[in-house]
């Protein structure tokens, strides 16, 4: 799977922006990414403060950018672009103040196309990586949201990866019908970066109308109008996890669904589901989670658990700078 990634990004080299520059972690994983050449780290913080920082735990960052909110020399042009960009909603004084924050710099340093892409929240929050994120970058044409999902990856006996796709597991905590329609057209595209070949279920503790009530309702009409909106996917819903994947539960529950039995690609009723349900998958199923990955916006952008490692930082940077268009 990296292989694929890395490849493209030998063919299309990216600069990913760091917001938090004197990490330990993220200085392991951008010595790491500089001795592949094909992914320059630009590291957010005082240059004398990163270097140090390397030096002390021994990371070769040379190569890296190092760029200081206190005296980047394109400040007032970042301010006002950013004034208009919030207009009637910062003040110069409040964008210029934002500005000396990581999380808000870096996210501008991407729309001024001073990097291809951002990964955050090695020691922020999910909601201080999004925010910035949802004030600037905004959402892509045709997205009403910002939604998330994980791949999760386990080699298999035939010596392939498995490779799964669940979303929304992060950041959407009571989606609606039309949300789920929307998070379930970009779960898809997500997968298909990974080698998937979508094959979506709407997940319920229902199958076809087995148990009654208003999640039920709500998962089986998202599944409707996603059907009619994207009738090229392949989908069914709604499905109980066990007649999504076992091809003779399947049978009895949902006999000639295509879907039914072998869905890859899964779309949870609400952010407790699926949260609780990728995490299983990992701990209990030995799934490596790479996530979550950040969709709907218009550049590539994601979040890091503040529990990170090192290994994950430089696998996620890979993944990120992968969703940049050629």
């Amino acid at each position: 799977m990296f292989n694929f990634l890395i490849q493209k990004l030998k063919a299309h080299p990216r600069k990913i922006v760091f917001t938090e520059g004197t990490d330990s972690r993220i200085l392991e994983a951008s010595a790491r990414l500089l001795s592949g050449t094909f992914l320059t780290p630009v590291l957010v913080g005082n240059e004398e403060d990163v270097k140090a920082a390397a030096e002390k735990e021994g990371f070769n960052i040379r190569g890296a950018e190092i760029i200081d909110p206190a005296n980047f020399a394109d400040m007032d042009k970042m301010v006002a672009q950013m004034v208009e960009l919030r207009k009637g909603k910062m003040t110069e004084e409040q964008c210029r103040s934002a500005l000396k924050q990581a999380n808000y710099f870096g996210t501008m340093l991407v729309k001024m196309g001073y990097a291809d892409a951002l990964l955050g929240g090695a020691t922020y929050s999910t909601a201080d990586t999004v925010r910035p994120a949802l004030q600037i970058i905004k959402t892509k044409p045709g997205s009403k949201i910002v939604s998330s999902c994980f791949i999760l990856v386990r080699a298999s006996a035939t010596g392939d990866n498995e490779v799964l796709a669940m979303g929304d597991c992060a950041i959407n905590i009571k989606p609606s019908e039309d949300e789920l329609v929307e998070i379930a057209s970009e779960t898809a595209e997500t997968a298909k970066l990974f080698g998937v070949d979508p094959k979506i279920a709407f997940l319920s503790y229902s199958t076809l109308g087995s148990g009654k009530g208003e999640d039920v309702d709500k998962m089986r009409h998202a599944f409707e109008k996603a059907h009619a909106a994207y009738p090229e996917l392949e989908m069914e819903g709604e499905l109980q996890f066990d007649a999504a994947v076992s091809p003779r539960v399947a049978e009895t529950k949902c006999p000639g669904s295509k879907v039914a039995g072998h869905a890859n690609t899964f779309i949870f009723p609400d952010i407790n589901a699926g949260n609780i349900g990728y995490k299983i998958a990992q701990r209990l199923g030995n799934f490596a989670a790479y996530g979550p990955i950040l969709q709907g916006l218009n550049a590539p952008i994601n979040d890091l658990s503040r529990g990170c490692n090192a290994i994950e930082v430089y696998s996620m940077a890979i993944i990120t700078a992968g969703l940049c268009k050629d």
